[in-house]
């Protein structure tokens, strides 16, 4: 009997796990589930521990984890401490593309495979960033609290204040990873050009490869796609904002430190930037007196990107795939440090 613990939260519910693996594995019987539950997304996520990103308390999470083999979480803080206090565990499940809630040097070291459950996503996230274009290029926010409140704005329909369209412009995509490319196809949909900037990436059909500078230079709005990493913060600094298309729409549906946000109101308020669309932020939430909440041509959303039905149900099918062959001693396809099976405690 394998048990296994999901530690789910309010979004990845334990049971979703327990159910995507029970239809996954060739013999369910011969599974035993525990169960935890974080508060998140009710309670944001942080830094816990050693670890990023992370919901709930390591003193729980250990508890939990007593006897346990396998663990399926999306937000649990497996920090180096946990590792030290769970000789059982063999196998960590994230259902998300980065597992920055996990010590990876920890549990490499402690011989427990860890699989992620990359593009879990990719469709919801770029759907959202196409969305935020379309809500700042047409103002559709404003015009729909300003309606709510009673003033019938016509004067949007003048030519100073008019949107504009994404067909026809040309949008850079910084970062062409799994949800910049659906983004990509998406966006030629519409008609736009689309250039993207990634060093590592490579081609996409229909988009061009350019370096940052040109990006910027070219580009009426400007997506931000790229991982969080020591070299991609504050990718997007004061010198690269103000080298941006005057007017260009900016928008931000990855990671908050990519983007200084410093030097935002000052060039929102000197039309240098046309508008600017934030999903994610440095300080999550940000503070009440954080200027861009009251910055002209801003729309903001609580980091909602990936927030479907369709993706905590594809995060839990993917994992549970990866619990199957772990159990039945396949090759993992998701192993982001395969060098803990050659510790693995068996």
């Amino acid at each position: 009997m394998t048990t296994i613990l999901t530690a789910g939260d309010l979004f990845v519910r334990p049971t979703h796990f327990a159910d995507a693996v029970r239809a996954a594995v060739a013999d369910p019987s011969a599974l035993k589930f525990t169960e935890l539950t974080s508060s998140w997304p009710l309670e944001p996520f942080g830094p816990v521990e050693n670890v990023e990103e992370a919901s709930g308390a390591v003193d729980e999470l250990i508890a939990a984890l007593q006897g346990v083999e396998v663990a399926v979480t999306q937000m649990a803080p497996f920090s180096a401490r946990v590792f030290e206090a769970c000789p059982d565990l063999r196998f960590i499940g994230v259902c998300r593309g980065g597992p920055v809630n996990v010590d990876i040097d920890a549990a490499t070291e402690a011989g427990v495979l860890v699989s992620n459950a990359p593009g879990r996503n990719a469709q919801a996230a770029a759907e959202f960033a196409v969305g935020l274009m379309l809500a700042a290029l047409r103002h559709v926010p404003p015009a729909d609290a300003e309606l709510r409140a009673g003033t019938w704005r016509g004067d949007y329909y003048t030519w100073e204040n008019a949107g504009r369209e994404l067909g026809g412009e040309t949008v850079g995509l910084v970062g062409l990873g799994s949800i910049s490319r659906i983004t990509a196809r998406i966006l030629q949909a519409f008609g736009a050009v689309v250039i993207a900037h990634d060093p590592y990436a490579e081609p996409e059909p229909g988009v061009e490869l350019v370096d940052l500078d040109e990006l910027l230079v070219r580009s009426g709005v400007v997506s931000l796609h790229a991982r969080l990493t020591p070299e991609t913060h504050h990718l997007i600094n004061s010198e690269r904002l103000h080298r941006m298309r005057p007017g260009a729409l900016l928008v931000n549906t990855a990671r908050g430190g990519l983007l200084d946000h410093r030097p935002l109101p000052d060039l929102l308020a000197s039309g240098h930037l046309g508008g600017l669309a934030l999903d994610v932020y440095d300080v999550e939430p940000p503070p009440e007196d954080w200027p861009l909440l009251s910055a002209p041509n801003v729309v903001l959303s609580p980091h909602l990107a990936g927030a479907t039905r369709q993706t905590a149900e594809r995060a839990t099918e993917i994992i549970a795939e990866e619990v199957a062959r772990f159990l039945g001693d396949a090759e993992c396809r998701h192993t982001v440090n395969p060098g803990a099976r050659a510790k693995a405690r068996r």
